[in-house]
């Protein structure tokens, strides 16, 4: 998936490798100086434009689901449409927990986000699944718990406030779907219909 921001000249990308996967076990021999054919229009539903008006946006993700919200916090308007932006990750291992340093350190101090106060609207909570770490689990148990809400500091999802935006595998998506839907909160029913959370369906297997 695709990392940049939009306004970026260089195209990031974020992946896994798979050994014998159409695309990935290709790119992952690209060397500098190849030619790559990429088309012109991308592929997904994560667009804040099909969200209704909020105060907190939840970017919820498992593994390289985080891929498009790397894009997500990077872009200004993010920041104008909500009050707080809670980055939630979930891994299996530390290691996998890709992007700590842009998220913690590079945009809070970067001159230009620093404007916007992003280092009292963006909030990160890193979760792995098979490893000893201060939020150890899934994120589903985090929600069901409301540990995720004590950690940082925000009430339960609450349909008059919070927007989220969904990105993971089949299962996770379709546990986190439950739970917000036990909250109150509507799915926009496809892309410019607007609602309380949108999916990736990109890559949502049928």
């Amino acid at each position: 998936s695709i990392a940049s921001a939009n306004y970026e000249e260089e195209l990031e990308f974020f992946s896994i490798k798979v050994p014998d996967g159409p695309l990935t076990s290709i790119l992952q021999k690209v060397k500098v100086g190849d030619d790559i054919l990429v088309s012109r229009k991308p592929t997904g539903t994560l667009v804040l434009d099909d969200l209704n008006p909020g105060k907190n946006l939840y970017l919820l993700s498992s593994g390289t689901g985080l891929a498009p919200f790397l894009s997500t916090i990077r872009d200004p308007e993010t920041y104008e449409r909500f009050e707080k932006v809670i980055v939630v990750h979930g891994t299996r291992f530390i290691s996998e927990l890709a992007y700590q340093d842009l998220i913690l350190n590079e945009l809070p101090n970067h001159e230009f986000f620093e404007e916007l106060g992003i280092k009292d609207k963006l909030i990160y909570y890193p979760t792995v699944t098979r490893e000893e770490f201060h939020t150890q689990g899934r994120v589903t148990t985090a929600i069901e718990s409301g540990q995720l809400f004590e950690k940082i500091g925000l009430p339960r999802f609450n349909p008059e406030t919070d927007r989220a935006m969904l990105c993971g595998s089949p299962a996770f998506l379709d546990d986190v779907v439950t739970l917000l839907d036990q909250h109150g909160l509507k799915e926009s029913p496809k892309m410019g219909v607007l609602g309380d959370y949108v999916i990736e369906r990109a890559f949502v297997e049928k």
